[in-house]
């Protein structure tokens, strides 16, 4: 009996703010291996914002995803056919499978983990992408001295989560932007950063210069908006951002620096930066990563969705910080 691979496509790109009808499921027939190839079910699907930008047909760092293929995202598994001689049954794999229940591979782009010590979802989070993009934000752009104060947005989430505490490790103070209350409690209590700003409060600036009253050596940006002003407004002579993301222009117009001359009077740098064109780090970072996941010295905090039918509100709540912590779609 032939297997059905449940996948969902891009059905047509965003006007505006993305919504369900974007996404078509479709059950596909899953074909017979060919020599050389082996095939995995994915356990876990990865929900990122980037994936947002890549709905669009723009100008970007990377092609946009096609339209009627499947939507791109990194995938964790387990080889269950194989007639490939360096990956076997049983193996654990981390690939870029994307929003479908299989995965057929040649090797490319496919890595084993170990999933001894470090649960098999960590590997889409702190001990994965991610993980690495808050390594190398922080240590190759912002590159803390003792002392020094690091601000983070999006602090509860995959990437803000790991800055904070890899700051923490370096002997950095650690400030973060949250949303509500509960999370930034989280933050502070859990993830151990010095303190955690609620943006939906309503007082961000005033709330941000009390908890950087030394003000901002290093700013890793997640979100952009009122939150880039706010954290510009409190950067030191010499600071360094760190532009991760900006999540909060992926639906509707870029929102303008309210004080872009700040960057020239404080004598700012200013470095965007995509992880994935920075693979010379990866095996580094991951080490170091994996070895404090293990230790339960690096903590992290998961949202999972049920089901990959579930893919698409799952994201569209990714965009509105519906989640808490990373959010992945459990698929098996």
């Amino acid at each position: 009996m032939t297997q059905i691979n449940r996948q969902f496509l891009l059905a047509s790109r965003p006007q505006g703010a993305a919504t369900q009808d974007n996404f078509r499921l479709v059950e596909t027939p899953l074909e017979p291996l060919a020599q050389g190839q082996f095939r995995v079910r994915n356990h876990y699907l990865s929900l990122d914002p980037y994936m947002r930008g890549r709905m669009n047909d723009s100008k970007s760092y990377a092609a946009p995803q096609p339209l009627n293929e499947v939507m791109i995202g990194g995938t964790v598994g387990e080889v269950v056919e194989s007639k490939h001689p360096k990956f076997a049954l049983g193996d654990k794999v981390v690939a870029a499978f994307g929003w479908q229940e299989f995965g057929t591979s040649d090797g490319t782009g496919v890595h084993k983990v170990d999933d001894t010590h470090v649960p098999l979802s960590a590997y889409l989070g702190a001990v994965g992408m991610p993980g690495v993009t808050a390594w190398y934000g922080l240590n190759r752009i912002i590159a803390p001295q003792a002392g020094q104060t690091v601000v983070v947005s999006a602090a509860s989430g995959a990437v803000g989560s790991v800055v904070g505490q890899l700051a923490k490790l370096a002997g950095a103070r650690a400030v973060g932007i949250a949303g509500g209350e509960h999370k930034c409690r989280y933050v502070v209590e859990t993830l151990g950063f010095d303190a955690c700003v609620d943006y939906k409060a309503g007082n961000l600036y005033q709330d941000l210069k009390a908890a950087t009253p030394n003000g901002v050596d290093g700013y890793f940006e997640n979100v952009g908006g009122a939150v880039l002003d706010a954290a510009l407004a409190r950067m030191n002579a010499f600071g360094r951002i760190a532009l991760c993301g900006m999540i909060a222009n992926y639906d509707g117009e870029p929102l303008p620096l309210r004080h872009p001359a700040l960057l020239l009077t404080q004598r700012l740098l200013v470095q965007g930066f995509i992880v994935t064109e920075h693979l010379d780090v990866w095996p580094e970072a991951l080490t170091q990563l994996g070895t404090l996941v293990a230790q339960k010295k690096l903590h992290y905090r998961e949202t999972i969705a049920q089901g990959l039918e579930q893919a698409p509100e799952a994201f569209l709540g990714l965009l509105k910080g519906k989640n808490f912590g990373k959010q992945l779609v459990k698929l098996i």
